[in-house]
């Protein structure tokens, strides 16, 4: 039986759209994630939809209220958990925003990166497949499906529309 682990990773966006804020995983030792620049997101909760769950994880995490947010696409992460768990995200563009950030949170520090920098930064070896179309102009939305072994991608597919 597939029984994902539901979650939300959103990418917010500068006004002038140039940069995004991200995560740098480093302050809990045993964090699957840790070193590692990601977008702000997590888990749905039961009693929520994904888009509050968005909501829910981008204040939580940024201290930023999403006020317009585009879902870019979908990804089955099968494997991707540190005991071989299933997860499926819900991957968000944060348009519009309020409030101001907090410079860090519990995982790690917030930074904002220039879109043009973001393959230099350590990060999951599977996002780099799917970044670009994140933060592309076409309106069409891409679902994935990225196995995982041993915390890296053993492939990568999609389609869109």
């Amino acid at each position: 039986m597939y029984t994902p682990i539901l979650a939300t990773l959103g990418f917010i966006l500068s006004p002038d759209g140039q940069q995004t804020l991200l995560v740098h995983r480093n302050k809990r030792a045993m964090d699957q994630h840790l070193g590692k620049y990601n977008g702000l997101g997590g888990k749905m909760k039961r009693q929520e939809d994904i888009f509050s769950c968005l909501r829910r994880e981008i204040y939580e995490e940024s201290g930023l209220l999403c006020e317009e947010a585009t879902l870019r696409g979908t990804v089955n992460w099968a494997g991707f958990g540190r005991g071989g768990e299933d997860w499926f995200g819900f991957i968000y563009r944060i348009d519009r925003f309020s409030g101001t950030a907090k410079t860090s949170n519990e995982e790690g520090d917030l930074w904002w990166c220039r879109l043009d920098e973001l393959y230099r930064l350590p990060m999951w070896e599977g996002d780099k497949y799917f970044l670009d179309m994140v933060f592309d102009d076409n309106s069409s939305i891409f679902h994935g499906y990225m196995p995982y072994r041993d915390g890296r991608p053993l492939s990568w597919s999609y389609s869109r529309g």
